[in-house]
């Protein structure tokens, strides 16, 4: 991987699942297209949350980024390395070597009757490594998860939140540089989350170490870096923490809409359903940046005498109009973007279908 490229990227991932009713060869074939063209791009060192409602796509990005499953179209590269065009073998050695998991439930994934230090101790002996060395590499796991003195401790003899320190510490003893999360949290207290979080934060400074939370936890955007929201298969928008001043701690959040490598973005259903914009919408320059509104036809009377009158690109000097704040959706764009709408707006009326979501 070259200095500047993203540690993960996907572009255009799609994952179409092709199911039976019941299950039987030659049945009634379904397809479910879990991930719809899906862009997203993790520099490495950073630490990422994904969330979105069920069945929006988030699992099946963390099977395929893990080597777990394999994509139906589009790249997916981490570290370098093509997933899609890996062999089944080199995507084994992907699997040991890079990549680390850490589940929902962490003590369904270790043996009841051995010790934190065996639990951690067990996968390696499998990789191939001798017991003095295996030994000592699940001694020091444990000292980096903050399990030291419970390392005899069996597991019905620690807590929930020690189970899953045990299981992160098991993710991190094949060295991974990237490790993926899938509802790490979900079954713990927000006093224990806390530490939970307040660790993978330890592991992703101290050991360089990519991370990707998956997580339904609506505080998420408090403890990474940046949180990406996955609708209807692809990215929707990003959630991104600002600092208020240089001088102050304190911090505010901004969610931005996401757009495609094709410059598709998705607006929020409520904004749609707000300005009854549904399977049509046109796009006019103002001097703020792009206005998404209704067609004339289905305006309100209130929207027609609300929202300002298109004007040109160079008007870039003009006056904020008064109705501003009447804008439905005002996507913020820069000067070199402006300069290519006019070309963008003589085309629209060749698009004869705009989907539901707001595709743009």
């Amino acid at each position: 991987m070259m200095a500047g490229e993203p540690f993960v990227l996907c572009e255009n991932l799609i994952k179409i699942y092709r199911l039976t009713a019941d299950g039987q060869a030659g049945g009634h074939l379904t397809e479910v297209q879990a991930l719809q063209g899906l862009d997203l791009s993790v520099l490495a060192g950073e630490m990422i949350g994904v969330v979105g409602a069920s069945g929006s796509g988030k699992s099946t990005l963390l099977n395929i980024l893990g080597g777990l499953d394999r994509p139906t179209g589009g790249r997916v590269v981490v570290d370098g390395k093509d997933l899609g065009r890996l062999s089944q073998r080199a995507l084994d050695e992907y699997r040991r070597t890079t990549v680390g998991f850490v589940w929902q439930y962490g003590g369904r994934n270790l043996i009841p009757y051995l010790s934190a230090r065996e639990n951690i101790t067990l996968p390696l002996l499998l990789a191939g490594q001798a017991g003095r060395a295996a030994q000592q590499r699940a001694g020091e796991l444990l000292e980096i998860v903050g399990l030291g003195t419970r390392a005899a401790h069996r597991l019905d003899e620690l807590s929930g939140g020690e189970q899953q320190r045990v299981a992160i510490a098991i993710a991190l003893a094949n060295r991974p540089r990237l490790l993926l999360a899938d509802e790490p949290t979900g079954e713990l207290d927000n006093a224990t989350a806390q530490v939970i979080y307040d660790l993978f934060r330890q592991l992703n400074r101290q050991l360089t170490l990519t991370i990707i939370i998956v997580s339904h936890d609506v505080n998420l955007s408090r403890h990474v870096d940046r949180v990406v929201a996955v609708r209807d298969g692809k990215l929707a928008s990003e959630t991104v923490r600002r600092p208020v001043s240089r001088h102050d701690e304190a911090q505010h959040f901004e969610e931005l809409v996401v757009l495609d490598a094709a410059g598709r973005l998705q607006v929020p259903r409520e904004y749609l359903e707000q300005f009854h914009i549904h399977r049509r919408a046109r796009l006019e320059v103002t001097p703020q940046g792009i206005l998404i509104r209704p067609p004339a036809e289905t305006q309100t009377p209130e929207q027609q005498g609300s929202i300002p009158s298109p004007v040109s690109p160079s008007e870039e000097t003009a006056a904020p109009s008064e109705a501003g704040e009447a804008i439905p959706v005002l996507v913020r764009w820069g000067r070199r973007a402006v300069s290519g709408l006019t070309s963008l707006l003589r085309r629209r009326h060749s698009r004869q279908d705009h989907n539901a979501t707001g595709g743009v």
